[in-house]
């Protein structure tokens, strides 16, 4: 059952004879290579004990490589960790210090570019309308996207995808009443409904096996670009700050408002190219349920949440802008790569995945579908 039907009865059903097993497990991915001087000695810092760097070491650009490189591993450590580090480090008094002043820089940078507070109902409304001259990544895949740059993307919204309702929870126990049952419902959506086969990370790894893809966690983290990196830092950063709970119901909106258009378009630029039908489920899954979730979030979440507390109303409105923000600059920097007839990776990734992807595009237009 679901946000779509009726009250969760009973216990989480098991996995029932026949169904696929799950090919996941709950493995730690290694550290990821350095982007320069910060996130070196961040990963020194988690690899060998050494002391962490300075906040001012490194590139001072807020968007660049190296500091959201930094923050990423940094918050990596309240999710799964890392093969070989300390768990005991995710509460490193000296860690959280050096991320808390990367976090300001970054959340800063973020402020700097959303300059005053619009109404909140015109912040949302202006989600559900779709501009007839779309021009973003689902646009361009859908109309004469190539198999390789569907591939790319695929592989960098793993950072995000693999853990997608994961950052959301925090505020769960910083809600209540009706926006907290209502936000706990949806989630319930995100996690599958009790069924961890329907888990939407779950089916996104499903995904990338079908793409020819590894799903392992955090497998594509070299090579995404470091506006991949700011999308999932935002979330993190909204979501370990109670302060910010306000902004963390406004990316929820944001991504559940925004999400439908976008996976209808994605599902049919995957059925143009003959991709296995694991990649195509995916979004499928999110046509139907994020139209509900719309509803849901906007009147019972939302809405109950500044009936509630009004004063976390510019909250809200930054946490939907913000999320507005980076994935532009995701989008922008993507679809600029591939304008110039590049790889969109991050250079240390990029010449091993171009290449890969190149295979299997020499491979679809042979007319070998991947299976």
């Amino acid at each position: 059952m679901s946000v779509r039907g009726a009250v969760v009865a009973g216990a989480v059903p098991s996995q029932a004879s026949g169904e696929r097993p799950l090919a996941e497990q709950v493995v730690s991915p290694p550290l990821p290579l350095p982007r320069g001087s910060l996130s070196e000695g961040v990963v020194a810092a988690l690899r060998d004990g050494a002391p962490p760097p300075p906040a001012a070491a490194g590139d001072p650009d807020p968007w660049g490589d190296d500091l959201q490189l930094a923050l990423h591993t940094l918050y990596e450590l309240h999710y799964r960790g890392f093969a070989g580090v300390d768990p005991d480090l995710e509460w490193d008094t000296r860690l959280l210090g050096l991320r808390g002043e990367l976090e300001r820089r970054f959340l800063g940078a973020v402020r700097d570019e959303l300059p005053g507070s619009p109404p909140v109902d015109e912040v949302i409304g202006e989600l559900l309308v779709e501009p007839v001259d779309g021009s973003g990544i689902s646009h361009h895949l859908k109309a004469d996207g190539r198999w390789w740059q569907m591939q790319e993307h695929l592989a960098h919204r793993s950072v995000y995808h693999l853990k997608e309702a994961d950052p959301h929870a925090w505020v769960i126990p910083r809600l209540t009443g009706r926006a907290k049952a209502a936000l706990v419902a949806v989630e319930f959506d995100e996690f599958g409904g009790g069924r961890p086969e329907r888990m939407h990370s779950e089916l996104y790894g499903r995904l990338l096996t079908g793409a020819g893809l590894s799903r392992a966690y955090l497998a594509h983290q070299n090579s995404a670009p470091a506006p991949m990196l700011a999308v999932v830092n935002l979330m993190s950063a909204f979501g370990l700050r109670r302060s910010l709970r306000g902004a963390l119901v406004g990316h929820f909106a944001a991504a559940e408002i925004t999400t439908a258009p976008s996976a209808k378009r994605m599902a049919a630029a995957l059925e143009r190219m003959g991709a296995h039908p694991d990649c195509v489920e995916f979004f499928t899954e999110h046509v139907e349920a994020d139209a509900v979730h719309e509803q849901v979030v906007r009147h019972d979440v939302i809405g109950d949440l500044l009936r509630r507390e009004p004063e976390l109303t510019p909250d809200v409105v930054l946490g939907v802008r913000a999320t507005e923000l980076v994935e532009g600059r995701y989008g922008e920097h993507v679809l600029g790569a591939w304008a110039r007839g590049e790889s969109s990776a991050h250079g240390r990734g990029r010449e091993q995945a171009h290449g890969q992807e190149q295979e299997k595009e020499k491979g679809k237009e042979q007319g070998q579908v991947q299976g």
